[in-house]
């Protein structure tokens, strides 16, 4: 039996004290039998692990370098995440792919420093509208996660989650429907199955990325292969969020 797990990715969103806020009022929202993750911004990110530390709450990086040390200005290693009490990293991102031009190559080289260095990951995968119209929502998908996950053992595969989030879903208000959803999910929990096997294939959290709020998720998350939700917008405002948490209960 998978475990429900919902997590909020703040991006570049809050100052401090609201950040703060939102992280205790995640935390003291305790429910049973749900994982809860927050991604907050890197400069945030001491603040909320020590506002839900001894919690349930995991806290993670929104991004982490490929590498472990050195002269690479501006970026955040796995170690110094883990540091600051990180426990996960969010890797590829759409934003993170199609924003900043990150490669499956180059994802996959920081999944695998990621969980070398200590931490939990949780991969991003998804198609664009563009691909969905032209019938390549599972050649994209199932790329982007093999990739994602090339080389991995059993050990480490037990330390990832992955986020389906249709890049024509994060942050348009349009959000796949339940059928939409669970055909892909359903396909990558396959996917899982024929590269790792299926004990891999059945363990394997898969959580749906892309406008998801309080009047959708319980739908959504009803979907048997539907593990969770990696939120984003909703994230940011607990009224929005924890209705979300409670419909994964």
């Amino acid at each position: 039996m998978r475990t429900p797990y919902v997590a909020g990715n703040w991006k570049m969103n809050l100052d401090r004290r609201a950040a703060r806020d939102l992280a205790v009022a995640v935390r003291d929202h305790a429910v049973s039998g749900v994982d809860v993750g927050l991604f907050p911004a890197l400069v945030h990110l001491d603040e909320v692990t020590r506002a839900t530390a001894g919690s349930h709450v995991r806290v993670g990086g929104q991004n982490c370098s490929d590498e472990q040390e050195g002269a690479f200005t501006g970026e955040v290693s796995a170690r110094m995440l883990k540091d600051i009490g990180a426990t996960v990293a969010l890797v590829g991102h759409s934003e993170r792919r199609h924003v900043y031009g990150e490669s499956d190559e180059f994802i996959a080289r920081k999944v695998r420093r990621a969980l070398e260095d200590g931490l939990e990951v949780m991969l991003c995968v998804g198609e664009t509208i563009e691909e969905r119209r032209d019938g390549r929502t599972e050649a994209v998908c199932q790329a982007q996660l093999t990739a994602g996950l090339e080389g991995l053992d059993h050990a480490a595969l037990a330390r990832v989650s992955v986020a389906y989030e249709p890049v024509w879903a994060i942050g348009t208000g349009e959000t796949a429907s339940p059928e939409q959803a669970g055909a892909v999910h359903s396909y990558l929990r396959g996917v899982l199955s024929g590269a790792f096997g299926d004990e891999v294939g059945a363990a394997m959290r898969i959580l749906y990325g892309g406008s998801v709020k309080p009047t959708n998720a319980a739908e959504l998350m009803a979907v048997p292969d539907i593990d969770g939700a990696l939120v984003g917008g909703a994230s940011l405002r607990p009224e929005l969020f924890l209705p979300i948490i409670d419909a994964a209960s």
